[in-house]
């Protein structure tokens, strides 16, 4: 058991730094292409809105396979983590932009309508009226989707990221004792899982008391 437990524990930070790293590149990439979806020009609009449904219409594992033997051999040499990491900032940057259109449309337009009356730049409009509250407001949503991008993270085992579903798949192969090993596996994404809703809960709260001062 514990040399199960060890050599899954191997797998560990390469499944963290995978959601991260894909969730803060999606996360920034996700800003310009919500720009674009709410824009008030109907072709930027639907430009916009095509990206974002062409990305999510095709299975992440697709696009995994997609950059790593299309573009990962073909055009510029990249790694496993590489790939995984660029396939998936797309997905999270996709599914993250309209979770900030929504935001954005839940702010009250009094509040849009007031900073411009105060003589405020579109700068300083997003930056200090709009984008505190976009934050506070998309967080859950963001959140929930972090967690469900941990979960993802398991399909990069299919183009060689040695993560837990990888490392997993490998000790069963040698042992055939599949049953204890997927639940250890299991019980590290349960982990992983508990404490991001956890942190997100704490960040809310502390998003909540900042803007209600």
């Amino acid at each position: 058991m514990f040399t199960v437990i060890q050599k899954l524990s191997a797998g560990l930070p390469w499944t963290i730094a995978l959601t991260v790293v894909s969730f803060v590149v999606g996360a920034s990439l996700a800003i310009p292409v919500c720009m674009l979806r709410s824009s008030r020009n109907t072709a930027i609009s639907y430009f916009g809105a095509t990206l974002i449904l062409i990305v999510r219409s095709v299975p992440p594992i697709v696009w995994l396979f997609a950059v790593f033997f299309a573009i990962g051999q073909h055009v510029i040499r990249l790694s496993p983590f590489a790939a995984a990491v660029i396939g998936l900032s797309l997905i999270t940057a996709a599914n993250l932009a309209e979770i900030y259109r929504g935001a954005l449309k839940a702010v009250p337009k009094g509040q849009t309508e007031a900073s411009k009356v105060m003589g405020l730049s579109v700068w300083q409009r997003y930056r200090y009226v709009l984008a505190p509250q976009v934050m506070r407001i998309s967080l859950p949503s963001a959140s929930s989707y972090a967690i469900g991008l941990l979960k993802d993270t398991a399909i990069a085992s299919a183009i060689g990221v040695a993560d837990v579903a990888l490392i997993a798949n490998q000790l069963t192969q040698q042992t055939y004792q599949g049953l204890e090993i997927y639940a250890w596996a299991a019980v590290a994404y349960f982990g992983l899982s508990f404490f991001m809703a956890y942190v997100s809960r704490v960040v809310d709260f502390r998003l909540r008391m900042r803007i209600e001062r």
